[in-house]
């Protein structure tokens, strides 16, 4: 039996600046998953959060994608990878 492993991606729906994020980009972001997976997953119902970066707090608006797929270093490099992508066409400082 083959061991799984879910990866989880928080999307914003407000940049930092708090313009709203295009929906393409999520769009586009969930249509390059299913194209190297071939499924994925999303949540419509928003996740509130918030966290810190020095002295200044940022709430987010956040959308959740995941997949499941076999364990393998190969997906983890590409997940590695991908958060870099994802982190400057959502303009984020990080993404979890």
């Amino acid at each position: 039996m083959k061991e799984y492993r879910r990866y989880e991606i928080l999307l914003p729906r407000r940049f930092n600046d708090g313009r709203r994020v295009p929906a393409e980009l999520l769009r586009q972001t969930f249509r390059e998953l299913e194209a190297r997976f071939g499924a994925v997953s999303a949540e419509r119902q928003i996740i509130l959060g918030a966290w810190r970066q020095g002295d200044k707090t940022y709430h987010d608006e956040l959308v959740r994608m995941f997949v499941d797929v076999p364990a393998n270093p190969e997906h983890d490099q590409f997940f590695q990878n991908f958060k870099e992508t994802l982190k400057s066409r959502f303009q984020q400082l990080e993404l979890w």
